[in-house]
């Protein structure tokens, strides 16, 4: 019988630089800049040299950054996707992609981890730019999944990796994340509340149940739910 593969640790990220630091705090002003005017004059009644005012930044800078006022705003969804990558890349690299996902998220206690996001789905709507701007951010997060997916998959098995397997799962976790917003929205609306914004937490991680558990009818109980 032929040895299973080798198991390997999913190496530890290396520490970010003094010069991506810096960049980061530049991009998180510019960020909270744009969801501050937003939250004023509404999209569309601010511009570019405005954000990059309020950010104490020149408008050269800002477009080092950013390709628009709608991506300096979308900017917030890519921000929380990226904390969660981030706490997928450090599950253990034999668990279950699902159950990594689902941990990520729990991760993520604080519900006012979530409200930058929240908020911003609540002023999208109604905002073909800004909706347009947010599933960009989704779709960026997809191919994230697919890649860590991909290095965790080559670490366990050593071997090719499926991509239909790597592409339908990353899509899976994606419009599971996507449903969890849209229940939320529909039945909180613009409660931003600390009991709204943990409920949002809690969706997001019964989706990745819903996942995990093959979509068994809430009529039928699963025994091997996540």
């Amino acid at each position: 019988m032929p040895a299973s593969p080798a198991r390997h640790p999913v190496p530890p990220p290396t520490a970010p630089s003094r010069r991506e630091l810096n960049k980061a705090a530049t991009r998180q002003s510019i960020t909270e800049a744009a969801l501050t005017l937003l939250r004023r004059k509404g999209l569309g009644n601010f511009t570019v040299e405005e954000i990059a005012d309020a950010a104490g930044v020149s408008r050269r800078t800002f477009f080092n950054y950013f390709g628009s006022t709608e991506a300096a705003i979308a900017s917030v969804t890519f921000g929380f996707l990226e904390t969660a990558l981030q706490q997928f890349r450090l599950r253990p690299a034999a668990e279950p992609i699902l159950v990594s996902a689902r941990a990520a998220l729990v991760e993520l206690a604080d519900p006012m981890t979530v409200a930058p996001m929240a908020e911003l789905y609540s002023l999208s709507q109604g905002s073909p730019q800004l909706v347009r701007s947010e599933l960009e951010a989704w779709d960026h997060c997809t191919a994230e999944i697919i890649d860590a997916a991909r290095e965790r998959l080559a670490l366990v098995t050593g071997g090719e990796v499926d991509e239909l397997y790597l592409r339908a799962l990353a899509g899976s976790i994606i419009s599971c994340g996507k449903a969890a917003m849209d229940v939320w929205f529909a039945r909180c609306g613009a409660d931003l509340s600390a009991d709204s914004l943990s409920a949002l937490r809690q969706l997001l991680i019964k989706a990745m149940g819903l996942l995990g558990s093959g979509f068994t009818s809430p009529a039928t109980p699963s025994t091997d739910r996540l």
